[in-house]
Order: structure tokens, then sequence, then C-alpha cells
């Protein structure tokens, strides 16, 4: 599962996607993204602990990872904030994560729109729960010797012209970014391999 971002950037359009890797996986495109210049797409413990392991790709040519993220110890907002108070001013993931009780309980939610995505990824995890239940393998494992997994986080950014109206620049965005999804869905190494797409 992975969800899709568009921006507007200038004559860009900048499509982010991160990608959950289920059970407990998650792959977050770079964070310095600013979608300036166009480019090809360059685990849990128990029911109430988590581990959070962070692998990073840090690029061998110079200037494409900046310092700041390559020499820091964990993403901002994964961690608790020196205080609480720094917490309640600008909470970050792990804030909207244990703000939940150690064990959610989704009676009490009163998700919106927003939530969607939510949803979505508590089906996935259901769904290879009930796989493994079965004596099957969950969506997304594979055991095949040599076979290569396609993963889907990256960020690309393609030269669009605007539109000539909000609605139709919405649209635009829209059309664009499912486009781009749609390819890695398609062809995942290829479009990451591939040029920018234009229009």
């Amino acid at each position: 599962m992975f969800y899709l971002a568009t921006r507007r950037i200038g004559e860009n359009v900048w499509a982010r996607m991160v990608e959950a890797v289920l059970p407990n996986l998650q792959q977050v495109a770079p964070v310095w993204e600013d979608g300036r210049r166009a480019q090809a797409a360059g685990s849990c413990l128990d029911d109430t602990n988590t581990m959070l392991l962070e692998l990073r790709h840090v690029s061998e040519m110079e200037g494409v990872t900046p310092a700041w993220w390559a020499d820091r110890s964990m993403v901002p907002g994964q961690l608790a904030a020196d205080t609480y108070e720094a917490g309640q001013r600008r909470p970050g993931d792990y804030e909207a994560q244990v703000s939940q009780r150690p064990i959610a309980i989704h009676g009490m939610e009163h998700l919106g729109t927003t939530d969607r995505g939510v949803s979505m990824f508590r089906k996935q995890i259901r769904r290879g729960i009930r796989a493994v239940r079965a004596g099957d393998d969950p969506q997304g494992l594979c055991r095949a010797p040599g076979a290569v997994t396609a993963t889907y986080g990256n960020d690309t950014v393609v030269r669009v012209a605007r539109a000539a109206t909000p609605a139709r620049e919405k649209e635009l965005m829209r059309e664009t970014s499912r486009r781009l999804a749609e390819s890695y869905l398609r062809e995942p190494l290829r479009s990451a391999q591939g040029a920018p797409q234009t229009r």
C-alpha cells in the first residue's frame, strides 16, 4: 500500500509516494526534495511495543544527499520530543501514535475523510493476519529465491504546464500523479531508472 501526495511547484508537478510494506515496514522518500527540478523516481515486538529501525540510503555521489540527513540519528518526528511541551507545540508521527492509548479502541474513534488511509492500512493488516491463520503467506511476502520484490517509495518531479483554471489544475495534478503511480505499478524498476516523463 502506498500513499500519493501531489504538489504544484512552479511549472513542475511533484508526486511523492511513501509505501507501507506490510506488516511493519515503511519506505519514506527523501525528505529534502523540493520539486524544483524534474527527476525520475529517485518491527513490531508485541501488542503494545514497537521497535523502530531506520535504514537510510545515502548516495555515494557528492552533493546528492544533504549532510544534515546523512549524519542524523533518526527521522524528525519519529521519536519523542525532548519535553512534553515541545511535543504539544510541534507534534510529529510519534505523538499521533502514542496518544491513541497502548492499544487503540477503534469504537471510540471518529474517523474523517482524511483518515481513509488509516482504514485501508488496517484492512490490509487484517487480511494478512487472516492469511497467516489459514496457513498462507500475507500479500507482499516473497519466498522465491532470487526474486526481486518491487517497491514504490519515491519522489518524481515532472514538468507540466499549468492548466487554464483552478478546477482544471486540480484535475491535471490528480491525472498526472495517477499516471505516474500507475506506471510504477506496471513497471517499478523501469520507472525508477527512466527519465522523467514530460507532458
